[in-house]
């Protein structure tokens, strides 16, 4: 199916008087002034070339100022600036080649240049034409005689010109197995209208029939939507489902009352949107981008890619329009064509994702109502499987053609949690503990620390004169850890023994050692996903005792240890140098695009594993994180029963793998939580895979982002999430609060 547009402004070429398109009036005769000689004119090629270099650049305003004075008397600058504007939006022009080829000066006082041009159409390809501009010497230079044959040489005669385009269907984006993320499509748009709703046992018909078919985790979850304004007839919109899948349940929901519906032909994103973030939506050229739209071709009525794929993959998923130019007479009509081309098919964008994974991972932090992210890397080659950031939306809602469109965007714009935020390529936060793995990285790269070393790990760290440092088990009125190897310190991740790591290596003379280790690990800078991301940033030592002192010279390093200070990294940055840890120290460049393609399967590009260095240190050093990260998941890793910081949330669970807690303060109640990790199943069936949870506020990284990292692994390897969360009655619905104390249960009617 092929969209057809018409764009005509026939009159529009139409000029006043001398303007009109008939030819210029021959210059009158007048005798040759005495003080000028054709010898000593000015070269006429030069002031053409201006004008034409002018043009390229749209400069109007001094293009008009090279007009002659007789010019610039019959047409003023802003007919003269709209008339160009107009022909160039019009005609779709993204450019003007141009070559002078000859001049002629007739008197001292005229002058001729033939020039040949080339206007670039973004619907119609290249409009060759000869031009001859005729040019009039007033002052000391030649002035530009202009009519609208200097734009096109056909506009004579009061003729426009009428622009037929025909735009390719944008082309689908799909998942790694050819599973459609976005496609064009017809669609079902849903609502509930409570007083319709028909009796207890339609109602419970309904809410099952709308759970299976809208994918919502209970029935609960849809009646609780409506629960308090049964007897309203307020819309609650439900979301948007494939006619084909709506049409196996229309007579099931016509029939009980309370849902209603209308079909809509849409760019149409699958499951309400997976990876919304990554894929991104297409909707209307906004004012503020029509100017940069139109200068690429665009007539300004277009869908375009707003964030993701769609963005950056704009060109490719498009095609390239075709058309037909016409030539119009004065009143408008169409009367011949002046150039023509047949549209190009656009290419189709294959992502690395996983749809049923990338399902599974949006799930296990909306469900819950997370606020985070979830990415998933294939770890020995950088391909993204999964990226999920909540608060997610519904990129179905920007088709202005969606009955849910208008109030679905409200609220989408009122939620303060930023559902648009990509949060695991552009939220740059403190890492917490996860950080620690630089840290011992650092230690041990400096020569000063081996896996072995000793260190008395107490609740309480006073190395800073006047400060006083807490390990994490003193809020949990735990006891102190007590000695501890390095590696130990990072399977308990014993705070005390990484801010002693931080200072001594400052007191050492090393001072940067830590931030250098984090820039080696590919922190603090883009990663080069296709997608734009946060760089994140590196606390420098120097920079920060030029500006605080010397005391907080010591007491940065002291922070920056255990991924506080001024650090921020992303959740795509920590998986990354998580998957090199897993996969022998290579940082691969993390892809999310597979290959393109067109219908015919031809490739125009394709996904090749991209290594952009090598972590920074031994094979000894890369060796004893390893183990660590082992000892944060299992039983018998550390010495006197002291259990790594995650034994217990993956009890049960067969699968090779090591991680790390995180526990980030916010300075507001509520920590942020981490937790990093990868497997190593060794699977030909199942590529290992590292896996990074954050989620803002929320808590200690073992109680909430272990149990994320957990359900994730297990939909990767063994096809869904198998252990509900420790607030969740099952999979997906969440426990009934408990009353709180003093509150009476209510006794349940007989």
């Amino acid at each position: 199916m092929r969209h057809l547009r018409l764009v005509g402004f026939g009159l529009l070429l139409a000029a006043c008087g001398a303007f009109g398109g008939s030819p210029t009036p021959a210059t009158p005769t007048t005798l040759p002034d005495p003080q000028v000689s054709i010898l000593e004119a000015p070269d006429p090629e030069a002031a053409a070339s201006r004008f034409l270099q002018a043009w390229q650049a749209q400069d109007y305003a001094a293009m008009y100022g090279m007009l002659s004075p007789l010019t610039r008397d019959a047409i003023s600058e802003q007919a003269f600036t709209e008339r160009y504007e107009q022909i160039r939006q019009g005609m779709g022009l993204t450019g003007v080649d141009y070559e002078v080829v000859s001049s002629l000066i007739i008197s001292p006082r005229q002058a001729q240049v033939r020039f040949r041009a080339s206007l670039q159409s973004a619907a119609v390809g290249p409009i060759p034409r000869d031009f001859l501009m005729d040019l009039s010497r007033s002052q000391e230079d030649w002035g530009v005689a202009w009519s609208d044959a200097l734009i096109l040489p056909e506009l004579n005669g009061g003729q426009g010109t009428f622009l037929e385009t025909v735009a390719p269907v944008r082309a689908n984006v799909y998942d790694r197995n050819g599973l459609a993320l976005a496609a064009g499509a017809e669609a079902v748009a849903l609502w509930i209208v409570p007083n319709q709703i028909g009796d207890e046992e339609a109602e419970g018909v309904m809410l099952s029939t709308l759970r299976r078919l809208l994918d919502y985790p209970s029935d609960e979850a849809i009646q609780a939507l409506y629960d308090g304004i049964r007897e309203t007839d307020f819309r609650i919109n439900l979301g948007e489902v494939p006619l084909e899948e709506f049409n196996q349940v229309s007579g099931t929901l016509g029939s009980v009352g309370g849902v209603q519906w209308r079909n809509y032909d849409t760019r149409y994103y699958f499951g309400g949107g997976l990876a919304p973030h990554a894929v991104g939506y297409v909707s209307w050229i906004q004012e503020a981008q029509l100017a940069e739209y139109k200068g690429l071709g665009y007539l300004g009525d277009e869908f375009v890619g707003q964030i993701g794929l769609e963005e950056a993959y704009e060109q490719q998923l498009r095609g390239v329009p075709g058309g037909t130019l016409y030539l119009t007479d004065a009143a408008g009509r169409p009367t011949e064509p002046i150039a023509s081309r047949d549209p190009e098919p656009p290419y189709a964008v294959y992502t690395t994702l996983d749809r049923d994974l990338q399902r599974y991972a949006q799930q296990a932090i909306q469900d819950s109502d997370l606020v985070g992210a979830v990415v998933v890397l294939e770890r020995d080659t950088g391909a993204v499987l999964a990226m999920a950031s909540s608060p997610a939306f519904d990129p179905n809602l920007f088709d202005t053609d969606n009955p849910n469109s208008s109030s679905g965007l409200a609220e989408l714009f009122q939620n303060t949690n930023n559902p648009l935020l990509n949060r695991a390529t552009h939220a740059a936060l403190p890492p917490g503990s996860v950080f620690k793995i630089v840290t011992m990285a650092a230690a041990l790269e400096s020569g000063f620390y081996e896996p072995d070393t000793v260190y008395d790990c107490g609740l309480e760290f006073r190395e800073l004169p006047g400060i006083t440092l807490y390990d994490w088990r003193f809020e949990r009125e735990l006891p102190a850890a007590g000695e501890i190897t390095l590696q130990q310190g990072l399977e308990l991740s014993c705070n005390p023994y990484f801010y002693h790591i931080g200072l001594d290596l400052y007191d050492r003379g090393l001072p940067e050692a830590i931030s250098d280790m984090a820039k080696g690990f590919g922190l603090g800078q883009p990663t080069g996903i296709e997608l734009g991301e946060a760089a994140g940033a590196v606390p420098d030592a120097a920079s920060k005792q030029e500006l605080f002192g010397e005391q907080w010279a010591r007491s940065d390093p002291v922070q920056l240890a255990i991924g506080q200070s001024f650090l921020q990294v992303t959740p795509l940055q920590v998986a990354r140098f998580v998957a090199a840890i897993g996969n022998g120290g290579t940082l691969y460049r993390p892809q999310i695009v597979q290959s393109v393609q067109n219908a015919e399967g031809e490739v125009i590009q394709t996904f090749e594993p991209e290594a952009q260095g090598t972590l920074p240190i031994s094979p000894e050093t890369l060796a004893a994180i390893r183990q660590a990260m082992l000892g944060v998941v299992r039983e018998g890793r550390v010495i006197r029963n002291l259990e790594g910081t995650a034994y217990r949330r993956f009890l049960g669970l067969a699968v090779d793998m090591a991680g790390k807690t995180g526990t980030a303060q916010t300075g507001f109640p509520d920590p942020h939580a981490w937790f990093a990790g990868y497997t190593f199943e060794g699977r030909t069936d199942r590529p290992d895979i590292a896996v990074v949870v954050m989620l803002e506020f929320q808590g200690e990284g073992s109680e909430w982002a272990a149990p994320v990292f957990r359900r994730v692994v297990e939909a990767y390897f063994l096809g869904r999430p198998i252990s509900p969360y420790p607030w969740e009655a099952r999979i997906r619905v969440p426990r009934t609060p408990e009353p709180e104390e003093g509150e009476a249960t209510p006794t349940p009617e007989p």
